[in-house]
């Protein structure tokens, strides 16, 4: 029997980030919202206190740790938690709060997985935040992300992390052609033998593509990226993604079962 792909549920207690920023300020609002998001399906809850969108100004290290270690704390009795970061002593803290996982956007905080046991996902970013989308170039942008991520995930593993994630890292300092050609290769990162997660959802390049399928000039707006978010998500778990990324949980919960349902049923037909 196949299994289900996992479903990361997106929590931004920040004003700005680019899908929910200003949602989840406050606690109670935050945890209400995790509340329901591990009914509709959710498998770990990523909190992020600062935003890494294109452009985003960074965020004080004491204003992050505000945001974050609260709803770590408040949330981790109820489901795993991922600490969305990229900075060691927040890692730090939301670990120490409860959290088991560290969804690291600049890959570079292996050690402080080693230290405290917790699981880590290691995210290609080409530059950080302010600077990722001022004109991104590959030679070969499936090679580089992949050599990328599969040195810094052996490096890890050689500081004894023991739970360890790759992330393309959809969006983060790459264009529209880099993102399909990223997600086209989803199997070249399954084959490094470390889980892959898949994070597409509500991105702008699936605004830009449904625009491009309507004839219009400006991309579709968050509201209707719902689609796509479903469609992407549900290719990479049926080309061997093991966890997903998403803001829409219940659509994303029903597309992981589907797959599993199918990879199940192609293993029964395989042993006859």
């Amino acid at each position: 029997m196949s299994v289900k792909p996992l479903i990361l549920g997106v929590l931004n207690t920040t004003p700005d980030s680019f899908s929910d920023g200003g949602e989840h300020l406050d606690l109670d609002t935050a945890v209400a919202r995790v509340d329901r998001m591990i009914a509709e399906g959710a498998d770990v809850i990523d909190v992020g206190g600062e935003s890494t969108r294109p452009f985003a100004d960074p965020v004080p290290i004491e204003v992050e740790l505000a945001r974050t270690v609260p709803v770590v704390e408040a949330i981790a009795d109820r489901c795993r938690v991922s600490i969305d970061t990229r900075h060691a002593e927040v890692a730090r803290a939301a670990v120490a709060a409860g959290a088991t996982l560290i969804n690291d956007v600049s890959a570079s905080l292996w050690d402080v997985a080693a230290d405290t046991g917790a699981g880590w996902i290691a995210m290609h970013m080409r530059g950080n935040p302010q600077t990722m989308q001022d004109r991104p170039e590959y030679d070969d942008v499936v090679d580089e992300v992949l050599a990328f991520l599969t040195d810094r995930a052996e490096t890890a593993r050689s500081a004894g992390v023991g739970e360890i994630w790759i992330d393309p890292g959809f969006g983060f300092g790459k264009d529209l052609g880099h993102n399909l050609a990223l997600l086209a290769a989803t199997p070249r990162f399954v084959a490094t033998g470390f889980p892959v997660v898949v994070a597409t959802s509500r991105k702008s390049s699936l605004g830009r593509l449904i625009a491009e399928s309507d004839g219009a000039e400006e991309p579709a707006p968050l509201e209707e990226r719902l689609v796509g978010s479903i469609a992407t998500a549900t290719y990479a778990m049926v080309r061997g993604a093991r966890m997903v990324r998403a803001h829409d949980i219940a659509a994303t919960w029903q597309a992981a079962t589907v797959v599993a349902a199918s990879a199940a049923t192609r293993d029964d037909e395989k042993a006859i």
